[in-house]
């Protein structure tokens, strides 16, 4: 029977038996819209009205309670794939795709709270527009706000046009960009805290059942502890590589540390053992890989495993200044350090570091030891030095008083006391001029132990023998560094190069006449040798070597005239006895006037701009009257070996351009 039949006879039963078969609701109204097409009985319409509406309310209830089965499982599924997310964004994600299918929302997404007040969207899903993640939610605006703050479900219909809480200018945007009307917000809560919202929005106007909002609450109440949990393992795991990196730092420094402290006692055990300055700088070189170089307060290189270009001196100054009082090494530029070095008794010097990648704090440690090594090693040498003095004093004493060679067991004594007698020296006479005689003293000691030579006290002078090719060079060269150390001035006199032990008196006379000459000029605080002093030089000179003094003087000329068989010497002296008058000299010389002028313009090219000033002009005639002088006595000089033409062309090569044709 099927139910239209069957409701002719008993209304009720043929609900009951649409009911059974799960038939739709229209199939229920369906059958009252024919009871009354047939004109059934009104007693019997009712019935089936009733029986209806009756059908219809348990079909309603059915499809609530299926529904809530359908919610409680896929709750129950989400509580699972939540479950195995050990990734924060991984379970946000799979809440916000869940909200979506459960409540079939457009747009889904889940906002955190900030310490410090507000909150902000983490994960969506369904957007349109890449503005909503990131978008930080202000303490008091919107839908999710009021949410954080009640702790309760809250949705509208119409989120735009709702006025039951505060709007934000930028979430308005987002919500009209998105075209959304229809949310749902309900709170994330753990242990009483609200530590976000879950949202969930239709593109429609929309009305949420309470059977939606229980859902998605339910949703959100799972997804909090998991939430939560999630967090508080990122933290611990986050702890952790915290932790195990500075684990991993600190083993590197121990092992930093421990391979600086070997490196250090290296440097120790190579300080004891006598190692020099250069040995040092090896070992170090090695372990900084870059290159090394240490140099005195004058800016000589003492020893070095490279080459470092000079910088700007006020940069250094700057450098050593800033090191000396952090007592650590500093950058003088991007690829080049600096270490003050000290011996407390020496002017300081400074340790250069050059490497192209940036230094370590274990490496700037390591320089900074070598440099403390360094100072030690040159204190070591100060005092060796200081402590062999009176020996080094007595024997140079010795030296200066012999006037013949001295014998074997004095040359013995030298070479003990690290000289070579057959080297060429300098002897020095050195007068401080300021009031600190022991302290230059004691510089001398460290001086002349380090140049390998000797040092005795005369009266107010110091008395210094320096090995030395030049001893003008070794004067001006012990003088800069003594007046550093003293900041006064000093004078030093020179004589020199003597071959032989047996000259050193002579030496120490002429350069005791050199230093007495340069008070009486009042060149207080210069350094000479006879040769510096011209004509003067001559005359103080133990040897009066004339040929010396002519090469000096006139050399270029002597070698242009030999080379050219030019005049230019006669050119000369035919102008200065003319008394400077170039037609005269023409008239002397029988030449035209314009040759002499050619000529001497060739003289001030060879002789310099200033040779007619009267200082220098003065020399000039004095080497002239000499040179004359010398060929009348010897004549054929100028042909013999070693005389001032043979000397000249080895001094002045290039005087070599062809003179000009004499004028008409």
């Amino acid at each position: 029977m099927n139910p239209d039949s069957a409701s002719a006879d008993s209304p009720a039963l043929g609900v009951l038996k649409l009911l059974a078969q799960e038939a739709p609701p229209a199939r229920l109204v369906e059958l009252l819209r024919l009871a009354r097409h047939q004109r059934m009985p009104r007693a019997r319409l009712e019935e089936l009205k009733q029986a209806v509406s009756l059908a219809l309310d348990v079909h309603t209830s059915v499809e609530q309670r299926r529904r809530r089965e359908a919610g409680l499982m896929a709750l129950i599924d989400t509580t699972q794939q939540m479950a195995f997310r050990d990734d924060l964004n991984d379970l946000l994600n799979t809440a916000t795709s869940q909200a979506r299918r459960l409540l079939d929302f457009d747009m889904a997404w889940i906002s955190l709270s900030l310490p410090d007040g507000g909150s902000y969207v983490h994960t969506s899903k369904g957007e349109i527009t890449p503005s909503s993640v990131g978008l930080e939610l202000a303490t008091g605006f919107g839908l999710g706000e009021q949410v954080l703050r009640t702790q309760a479900p809250l949705w509208t219909s119409d989120y735009l046009t709702d006025d039951r809480f505060h709007h934000s200018p930028a979430i308005d945007e987002v919500v009209d960009s998105e075209g959304l009307h229809a949310v749902l917000a309900v709170p994330l809560t753990h242990d009483g805290t609200c530590i976000g919202a879950l949202y969930g929005a239709s593109r429609g106007r929309r009305h949420f059942s309470p059977d939606e909002v229980s859902l998605l609450r339910s949703l959100a109440a799972m997804a909090a502890p998991a939430i939560e949990e999630t967090r508080r393992l990122e933290r611990i795991q986050a702890a952790l590589a915290k932790a195990e990196n500075e684990r991993s730092h600190l083993a590197a420094r121990l092992n930093g540390l421990e391979r600086l402290t070997g490196i250090q006692t290296r440097l120790s055990g190579m300080f004891l053992a006598g190692g020099t300055l250069h040995d040092i700088l090896e070992m170090a070189d090695g372990e900084l890989r870059g290159v090394l170089v240490l140099r005195d307060a004058a800016g000589r290189t003492l020893a070095g495993t490279g080459d470092i270009p000079s910088a700007d001196p006020e940069r250094v100054v700057r450098a050593l200044a800033e090191s000396h009082a952090i007592g650590a090494p500093v950058a003088l530029t991007e690829t080049v350090w600096a270490m003050h070095v000290t011996t407390g008794v020496e002017a300081p010097g400074v340790l250069l570091f050059q490497r192209s990648t940036p230094l370590t704090e274990e490496e700037l440690r390591l320089l900074h030891a070598v440099g403390q090594t360094t100072a030690l090693v040159q204190l070591l040498a100060h005092s060796a030095g200081a402590a062999a003095g009176p020996a080094r004093d007595e024997c140079l004493d010795s030296l200066l008083a012999a006037r013949a060679q001295p014998p074997r067991r004095m040359i013995e004594r030298v070479r003990r006391l690290g000289l070579d007698p057959d080297r060429p020296h300098a002897v020095l006479v050195v007068r401080p001029e300021g009031a600190q005689q022991g302290e230059a003293a004691v510089w001398a000691s460290s001086y002349t132990y380090r140049h390998r030579g000797l040092k005795t006290a005369r009266g107010e002078c110091l008395v210094l023998l320096l090995p030395a090719e030049d001893a003008s060079d070794a004067a001006r060269a012990a003088g800069g560094e003594l007046s550093r150390v003293l900041g006064h001035p000093v004078t030093v006199g020179a004589a020199g190069v003597a071959t032989g032990l047996g000259s050193l008196a002579k030496a120490h006379q002429e350069a005791r006449r050199c230093l007495d000459a340069l008070v009486s000029l009042g060149a207080t605080g210069g350094a000479a040798s006879a040769r510096d002093l011209g004509f003067l030089g001559l005359l103080l000179s133990d040897e009066h070597d004339a040929d010396t003094f002519i090469d000096s003087v006139l050399g270029r000329m002597l070698e242009y005239d030999s080379r050219r068989s030019t005049d230019l010497v006669r050119t000369l002296e035919a102008y200065f006895t003319s008394g400077s008058s170039p037609t005269r000299a023409a008239v002397h010389l029988h030449v035209h006037a314009n040759t002499v002028a050619r000529r001497l313009e060739r003289i001030t090219e060879l002789l310099g701009p200033d040779w007619q000033k009267p200082a220098n002009a003065l020399e000039i005639q004095l080497a002239l009257r000499l040179l004359r002088t010398r060929d009348a006595v010897y004549p054929g000089t100028t042909e013999r070996d070693g005389n001032p033409v043979d000397r000249a062309r080895a001094r002045f090569p290039g005087t070599e351009r062809a003179e000009e044709s004499p004028g008409p």
